[in-house]
């Protein structure tokens, strides 16, 4: 069974198992990461998963795209990757509360949504009282995600409020439908028309500027 250690995921090494006789087909219980993962696409977990199981998969299957999504909304990769990595841990242990477990991967862009925000406003309130000083040198992370960050769409998407900036990346980039943008974001269906109509026209502008 995979286990937290820290941030990672970790799967102890196949054991011998003790086996009993029995009447009825038993379940599997070496469950391997490939069959977790089978379906790349899994938003859904089967009945009967425990969180354990459940999140494994989840994880191998959206990590990457969940981090690529977070990096547009906070604007570097090492706190991407914390944010996602917390809502992994969050949802493990809210998995037995979960109302409806098919919405797992819904409830993960939801959290990531959230807890961005809390970074952006966390991160608004140390700049506004942070001394002046000499400019950081680059960092590993900054140099990983050097490309994206050249993009005059993405220097675009930043000057965005940020509302309009979660409607535009989780439309464009997450292919979210209106009701599952309204669901992570924590808005009705109305309110993502109006912000992501907002945004485009604010977008374009800018890039009109730019050209």
């Amino acid at each position: 069974m995979a286990a937290w250690r820290g941030h990672d995921w970790v799967m102890p090494p196949n054991e011998p198992e003790e086996r009993k006789p029995s009447g009825k087909a038993e379940r599997p219980t070496d469950v391997t990461t490939e069959t977790l993962v089978a379906d790349r696409s899994l938003g859904a977990v089967p009945v009967g998963w425990d969180a354990d199981m459940a999140v494994t998969a989840l994880y191998s299957a959206h990590y990457r795209s969940l981090v690529r999504l977070a990096v547009l909304l906070v604007r570097d990769m090492a706190t991407a990757e914390e944010v996602v990595q917390d809502a992994f841990v969050a949802i493990h242990g809210a998995w037995r509360r979960l109302r409806d477990t098919d919405k797992a991967l819904a409830y993960l862009r939801q959290s990531v949504v959230n807890r961005s925000r809390s970074v952006l406003r966390h991160r608004a309130v140390v700049e506004k009282y942070a001394p002046k000083g000499l400019p950081d040198a680059p960092s590993a992370e900054n140099g990983a995600i050097g490309e994206l960050e050249r993009s005059a769409v993405i220097e675009a998407l930043r000057g965005l409020p940020a509302r309009q900036r979660e409607a535009l990346v989780l439309r464009y980039y997450g292919d979210l439908s209106e009701a599952q943008i309204a669901h992570a974001m924590g808005i009705s269906k109305g309110a993502v028309k109006s912000h992501t109509a907002r945004g485009m026209a604010a977008l374009r502008t800018s890039l009109e500027q730019l050209s």
